[in-house]
């Protein structure tokens, strides 16, 4: 069995909300977060805390530093409208508590530096890089010369931390997230007021699905985004079936009239890897009758060489008054269906298609090589249920080899090899 981990914004996602939920669903990670958050933060800073509480008539946990302890932590609320956890490592304006800003390259030595469990450090300072090379494309300037307006009221240094030492503790879990709420309206920072979702967050969040539930204010905070896109590769549904086994809510510091403020996070466990894995595709398709099977071969081959295109298939029916038809059908990965669709449109006669999300199931794949008789084939490798490996080599590799029998026996050798 492996775990798979879905979280569901409710009220949004930042940093400590993410780190709330998990460990609420996983206290039994709680000494290992904490260990190594004291490891990356100064003593005079305080205590990382972890409370019970309530949000919206709902119980939560809160994450952050205890002010009691010799910390900093308060909350930011400025006055074009509060970020959602009330801490980012992204865009929102106030001064660091020691008056300088963090760079990027010095948050990061420190992080390297720390002596941190295993995985920590690499995911906690993948994660601020992340930022950081959005932070560096928006705003024109290296990205080490990034400057994190944020972080230096360590609170943000604490959520990154928290969050490299969960991800790295579960690090054989997948991944999933439901449609992230918008928000809207501005956010006051450090470069004037910028729209909600903050430019860093867009950046970080294509290819996500996104709701509008009507309730303004910022949502998803850039270091909330950072950490969606370190642990979810391709946005995708939650995994299909499997059992319940935690779950946990995380509260953000912002109140919301009618809804709680809450992250939650559900884990479940599924079939072990090696059955499928989960993931989405957009079905596009229409009908042609009024092209040449020239002028349809060469459209197929435009629409293939598209990116978001995964695969397309060509089939023969008969329509109305016994015409021929040419019917097509693509699979499209979601974040680049509107593309396809102009350019089907463009390719083809067509004055219409239908369109729709659909669930598929895949066996894990990787690629690799290997030389046989002096041909170099490339072959997909899949992973079939009770571990078997089978493999399949690439057509084009063999293609140029003359004589049926011959591009068989070659194919067949490098699939047994």
């Amino acid at each position: 069995m492996t775990l798979h981990v879905h979280l569901d914004p409710v009220g949004g996602i930042s940093g400590d909300m993410f780190a709330a939920a998990m460990l609420d669903a996983r206290p039994d990670l709680k000494a290992r977060v904490f260990e190594d958050l004291a490891a990356v933060l100064p003593q005079h800073v305080g205590r990382p805390r972890l409370d019970a509480g309530l949000s919206g008539g709902i119980a939560a946990m809160r994450f952050g530093l205890d002010a009691d302890a010799g910390g900093h932590a308060h909350a930011h609320p400025g006055p074009a409208g509060p970020a959602n956890g009330a801490r980012d490592a992204g865009h929102h304006a106030r001064a660091a508590h020691d008056g300088r800003r963090a760079r990027f390259a010095d948050l990061l030595r420190r992080i390297e530096q720390a002596p941190l469990h295993a995985g920590t450090a690499a995911h906690a300072s993948a994660i601020l890089r992340r930022l950081a090379e959005v932070e560096s494309r928006i705003h024109g300037v290296p990205v080490d010369e990034v400057h994190f307006h944020e972080i230096g009221d360590w609170d943000s240094l604490l959520d990154v931390v928290a969050a490299g030492s969960l991800i790295a503790a579960l690090a054989d879990a997948h991944w999933s997230v439901s449609a992230l709420p918008r928000g809207e309206g501005l956010v006051r920072t450090q470069h004037g007021l910028l729209p909600v979702p903050a430019p860093a967050t867009v950046a970080l969040l294509q290819g996500f699905r996104w709701r509008d539930d009507g309730i303004g204010g910022e949502r998803v905070t850039p270091t909330g985004a950072a950490i969606l896109a370190q642990v979810i590769d391709r946005p995708a549904p939650p995994a299909h079936g499997g059992v319940l086994t935690a779950s946990g809510t995380g509260a953000g510091t912002r109140e919301i009239p009618g809804l709680p403020n809450v992250l939650r996070a559900l884990c479940f466990t599924v079939d072990a890897p090696g059955e499928h894995l989960s993931d989405e595709v957009a079905v596009v398709e229409f009908e042609l009758d009024d092209m040449s099977g020239e002028e349809v071969g060469v459209a197929v081959e435009h629409l293939r060489a598209l990116d978001a295109v995964i695969d397309i298939s060509l089939g023969a029916r008969q329509g109305k008054k016994g015409r021929p038809l040419h019917d097509l059908r693509l699979l499209v990965r979601p974040d680049g269906l509107d593309a396809v669709i102009e350019r089907c449109f463009a390719e083809s006669a067509t004055l219409g298609l239908r369109w729709r999300r659909e669930s598929r199931a895949l066996l894990p794949r990787t690629a690799d090589e290997v030389s046989v008789g002096g041909h170099r084939l490339r072959r997909k490798q899949a992973q079939r249920p009770g571990g078997e490996v089978t493999h399949k080599v690439e057509s084009d590799d063999v293609a140029a080899v003359p004589g049926l029998a011959a591009r068989r026996r070659l194919r067949r050798s490098g699939e047994n090899d």
